[in-house]
């Protein structure tokens, strides 16, 4: 199994409402030698982290333990700039297993779904009462229902659904990457296989 299965989850969230959030703020080209997705979490947002000493920026959010859970709420325009992967590795790696915004740049989003992080694409209106339910309760919870392809805001019970690609969907529900899926079937790939002429 490539990832951890997505069914239904159940988190506080953290908030960062900074639009046009790059992939190179994500992850610094720097870090991005290493061919394994471990250890990037580490150096998630390093340069908003962390000082040049390696001291911790008390001001960021990352920092602040106000804040914790599995769900990340970012600003418009998440995931922009080049396609490295290594940024969604770096948010799954941190610990994230959903990514909430008004709006994701394409690759960043394929990124994320390919690695078993759930982009929930929700309307700027409900992203702007994510943000602010945060704010009022740091500890409120999401609810990410994946087979019901809806967010919930449990606390007032206000709810929007997101879409998402069928074959992703089922790839998460079962925690596959592209190799896993073909694996699952490969018994009907060589039943194929054996019906074709030669």
């Amino acid at each position: 199994m490539a990832y951890d299965k997505f069914n239904i989850l159940t988190s506080s969230a953290v908030p960062l409402p900074i639009e046009n959030v790059d992939t190179d703020q994500i992850i610094p080209a720097r870090f991005l030698k290493a061919t394994k997705r471990e250890g990037f979490g580490d150096n998630l947002f390093r340069d908003w982290r962390y000082n040049g000493d390696d001291t911790p920026k008390a001001d960021f959010v990352l920092n602040d333990s106000t804040y914790s859970g599995k769900i990340l709420v970012g600003g418009k325009n998440f995931g922009s700039g080049s396609s490295r992967e290594h940024a969604a590795w770096a948010v799954y790696d941190y610990g994230f297993r959903a990514v909430v915004s008004s709006f994701f740049a394409d690759i960043f989003k394929g990124n994320c779904l390919n690695i078993g992080v759930l982009p929930v694409q929700v309307s700027p209106e409900f992203a702007e009462t994510i943000f602010k339910a945060i704010e009022a309760d740091p500890k409120t919870e999401l609810e990410i229902n994946l087979p019901a392809q809806t967010i919930t805001l449990l606390a007032t019970g206000q709810k929007e659904s997101f879409d998402i690609n069928g074959y992703k969907k089922n790839n998460m529900i079962n925690g596959f990457d592209d190799i896993d899926y073909l694996q699952n079937i490969k018994e009907d790939i060589q039943a194929f296989a054996e019906k074709l002429p030669y």
